[in-house]
């Protein structure tokens, strides 16, 4: 009788074990999968993408953070690196700010955006260098909303911000940015359904093919900012398409604001523009709409008269 007790003791010892055991495994791959979808994680230049991305075991790229972030969380940059191209899925947030966190690339985008329609994306505080060869610094195909925020964009073949959807009500705002040295323009925007919308505040734009370009669907707004130095400073290049400017400077481009066909609207309020060969470019057709207290001096031609719209203010 001692034996078999002994025995059925023994037997029961071992399935607690187990029971024990298949508890902590358990445990184990929920801790896993919290780590996997984290609310707020890290990248450092000497993380390893095989860690969790905690403060402690920081990722070492962007790229491989995204996985480990829950929607709407949050990449933070722990020191100044290279955090390489990404494309960003979700509705979440880079944070560079207070460290260079760098994205450097050759013969691609850097970040491109392709989230879902209710989704919202926020970068912060980025260095996106195209090293002369890159294709496009940002580039956003879907989402309900980008913010771009204190960010320098530079080296690209094509477009600093580039806004090219598929689908209406989608807005962006680029602002405390400097964007140079690009093929084609600084901030480009269009839509192949309905409008996007396009904020620009407090943004430098130089040594670009066009600062502002709002072509089929684009209606931008620009504010407290500078272009200069491209072949068209503002640009509305699609009949629809507006591009308005309020307390800005547009010096020493070829054309400084320029509504390029038929139907493409540019206004301009309490703006400056000089040094450039032509002011205004209005295409017939077009409509250039001027308060009056906008300054135009030092330009080879002033260019286009207002159209029979003008606002007095």
């Amino acid at each position: 009788m001692t034996l078999i007790s002994r025995v059925k003791a023994a037997a029961g010892l071992r399935r607690i074990l187990l029971s024990l055991a298949a508890i902590a495994a358990v445990v184990s791959l929920g801790a896993g999968a919290a780590q996997a979808q984290a609310s707020r994680t890290w990248v450092s230049g000497v993380g390893d993408d095989a860690n969790p991305c905690s403060r402690t075991a920081p990722c070492k790229t962007f790229a491989g953070a995204i996985s480990k972030t829950a929607a709407g969380g949050e990449i933070n940059c722990l020191d100044s690196a290279g955090y390489g191209a990404v494309t960003i899925t979700k509705g979440m947030t880079i944070n560079c700010l207070g460290v260079i966190g760098s994205v450097l690339v050759s013969g691609t985008n850097g970040i491109v955006v392709q989230a879902g329609p209710s989704d919202v994306v926020y970068l912060r505080g980025i260095e996106v260098n195209g090293l002369g060869t890159g294709i496009n610094g940002i580039r956003f195909l879907s989402g309900k909303a980008l913010v771009v925020d204190n960010c320098d964009i530079y080296g690209f073949t094509t477009n600093g911000v580039d806004v090219a959807l598929g689908a209406s009500g989608s807005s962006v705002t680029v602002k405390d940015c400097t964007i140079l040295n690009l093929g084609g323009a600084g901030i480009r925007s269009t839509t192949s359904v309905g409008t996007v919308s396009v904020s620009v505040d407090h943004v430098n734009i130089t040594r670009a093919a066009t600062g502002v370009e709002s072509f089929t669907g684009g209606n931008a707004s620009v504010s407290n900012s500078i272009v200069s130095a491209t072949n068209n400073g503002l640009l509305a290049s699609a009949s629809g398409a507006v591009v308005t400017a309020a307390n800005s400077v547009m010096s020493s481009n070829t054309v400084g604001a320029n509504a390029s066909v038929s139907g493409a609207f540019i206004g301009l309020t309490n703006s400056d523009l000089f040094a450039n060969n032509t002011a205004v470019g209005a295409a017939a057709g077009s409509n250039f709409i001027s308060g009056s207290n906008n300054k135009l001096f030092g330009n080879i031609s002033n260019g286009a008269g207002p159209s029979g719209t003008m606002i007095n203010e």
